[in-house]
C-alpha cells in the first residue's frame, strides 16, 4: 500500500500489480498488525505457564501457523492492494478473525482449538476472495496468481475438514494446510513470475513485524520486573535482560535488515538491467522471508525465557527458561543468517557471521552461574555479534554475488 492521498479517489477500484509505484505501509496495515501483537502475547502467556517440551511444540507450532497467515495477507496486498473499500472491508474483517485466533490461543491444542480453526478458516475464505478478483482483474499476471489462489483454497478446505475431525487428526490437517501455503512461492518462483513483489515496500513490512515481536520482549521483562514487585535482584537482571533485546535490535535493522533491502533492490535492478537472473532474484527474495520465521520465532521464545529469568533471579540453573532464552536468542541469529544468504544468493554469507554465535550460546545452556551472570554473557555474546554484523555491512565485507549472465549468452 502506498500514498493513501493519492489513492483516494472512487469508493471502488479493481486490482493491478502495484509494484511500479512508490510505497509505503499504510495505517490500515499497522492496525492489521494490532491484531498479531495480541496474538505473539498470548502464546508468550500460554508458554510461560507451561515451558515444557510440550508447551515449547504447541507455541512454535501456533507461532508458525499465525506467521504464514500474516505473510500470506502481506504477500497479497505487497502486489494487489488499491485501497478501495473492499480491501479495507476484508482487511478489517480479517483482522477480526486474526484477533479471535488470539483469544483462542492461550488455550494451546486444547479447548479453544475449534474457535482458533473457525477464525483461521474466515481470514483464508477472506484471502481466498481477494485472489480471485485481483485474478479477474489482472489478468497479465495470472500465472502467478493462479498458484496462490490454489494454495490458499486448498489450505482453507483442509482447515474446514479439520473441523469435522478429532484429534489429533485435526492437527495433522492445520500442518498440511500450512505446508501448502509455505511451498507456493517457490511453485510460482519455478514457473516463472508473473507477480513480481514491491522490494521498497517488503523490507518495511517485515520490519515492522519484527518491531512487533520485539515489543513482546520488552513487555515480558517489564511484567517480569511488576510481578516481581520490583525486587532488586529482578531489577538487575531485567536492566540486562533488556540489552538482549535491544541487541536482537541492533542485529536484524543494522545488520541483516538494512543489507536485505538493499540486496533486494540491487537484485532488482541487476535483473532489469541485464535482463536475466529473474529466477535467482525471486529464489533470493524467498530465503528472504523465509528466514524471518525462524528470526521472529525465536525472538518471541527468547522473550519468553528473559521473563521468567526476571521473575525467578535465583532459580538453579541450567533450567527451561535459560534454554528458552538462549535457545530462542540461537534460532533469530540462524534466522539472521538466512535472510542474509537469500540476499547474497549463497548460504556461505551466514559465516562467521552470525552462525558463529551458536558456539558460545551452546555453552551457556550447559552452566550452573547465577542467573545474573547468565544474562549478562548471553547479553554481552549479542551485543558483540550486533557489533559484528555491523561493521561487516558496512565495510562491505559480505561478498556481493555475481551478476548473472544476460539470457541467451550462455
Amino acid at each position: 500500500m502506498g500514498d493513501e492521498a493519492g489513492r483516494t479517489e472512487g469508493w471502488l477500484r479493481p486490482p493491478r500489480l502495484a509494484t511500479g509505484e512508490e510505497r509505503s505501509a499504510t495505517r490500515l496495515e499497522l492496525f492489521y498488525d494490532l491484531a498479531y501483537v495480541l496474538v505473539v502475547a498470548e502464546l508468550a502467556a500460554a508458554l510461560l505457564k507451561n515451558m515444557t517440551w510440550g508447551g515449547v511444540g504447541i507455541f512454535a507450532g501456533l507461532f508458525t501457523v499465525m506467521w504464514f497467515s500474516w505473510v500470506s495477507t502481506t504477500l497479497y496486498a505487497n502486489r494487489f492492494d488499491t485501497d478501495d473499500v473492499l480491501f479495507r472491508i476484508a482487511l478489517l474483517t480479517d483482522t477480526a478473525a486474526v484477533a479471535g485466533c488470539a483469544a483462542a490461543a492461550t488455550g494451546g491444542l486444547g479447548g479453544f482449538d475449534i474457535p482458533f480453526a473457525v477464525c483461521f478458516l474466515i481470514g483464508r475464505l477472506i484471502l481466498v476472495g481477494l485472489y480471485l478478483r485481483a485474478w479477474w482483474h489482472v489478468r497479465d499476471s495470472r500465472a502467478t496468481i493462479v498458484v496462490y489462489l490454489t494454495s490458499t483454497s486448498i489450505s482453507a478446505t483442509l482447515w474446514a475438514v479439520s473441523l469435522l475431525v478429532p484429534p489429533p487428526a485435526r492437527y495433522v490437517l492445520w500442518g498440511v494446510a500450512v505446508l501448502v501455503e509455505a511451498v507456493a512461492p517457490f511453485i510460482a518462483t519455478w514457473r516463472g513470475s508473473t507477480a513480481p513483489l514491491h522490494m521498497e515496500h517488503l523490507p518495511e513490512r517485515f520490519g515492522l513485524f519484527v518491531i512487533l515481536v520485539l515489543g513482546e520482549v520488552v513487555a515480558g521483562i517489564v511484567t517480569g520486573v511488576h510481578d516481581a514487585a520490583w525486587a532488586g535482584p529482578s531489577v538487575t537482571v531485567a536492566a540486562v535482560a533488556f540489552v538482549v533485546g535491544a541487541g536482537l535490535w541492533w542485529i536484524y535493522f543494522d545488520a541483516a535488515s538494512v543489507s536485505g533491502q538493499e540486496g533486494l533492490k540491487d537484485g532488482e535492478e541487476e535483473d532489469e538491467e541485464e535482463g536475466g537472473a529473474e529466477d535467482e532474484v525471486d529464489e533470493r527474495h524467498d530465503l528472504y522471508i523465509y528466514g524471518h520465521l525462524p528470526l521472529t520465532l525465536g525472538i518471541a521464545a527468547a522473550g519468553v525465557g528473559l521473563e521468567d529469568l526476571v521473575l525467578h533471579p535465583d532459580a538453579a540453573l541450567p533450567s527451561p527458561a535459560v534454554w528458552i532464552a538462549v535457545g530462542g536468542v540461537a534460532l533469530a541469529v540462524v534466522g539472521a543468517g538466512v535472510v542474509l544468504g537469500g540476499v547474497h544468493q549463497r548460504l556461505s554469507a551466514m559465516w562467521p557471521w552470525p552462525v558463529a554465535a551458536l558456539v558460545p550460546l551452546a555453552a551457556l545452556t550447559l552452566l550452573g552461574v547465577p542467573v545474573l551472570a547468565l544474562v549478562g554473557m548471553l547479553a554481552a555474546i549479542v551485543v558483540i555479534f550486533a557489533v559484528a554484523g555491523a561493521r561487516q555491512k558496512r565495510s562491505g565485507s559480505t561478498p556481493r554475488p555475481e551478476p548473472a549472465p544476460a539470457a541467451g549468452t550462455e
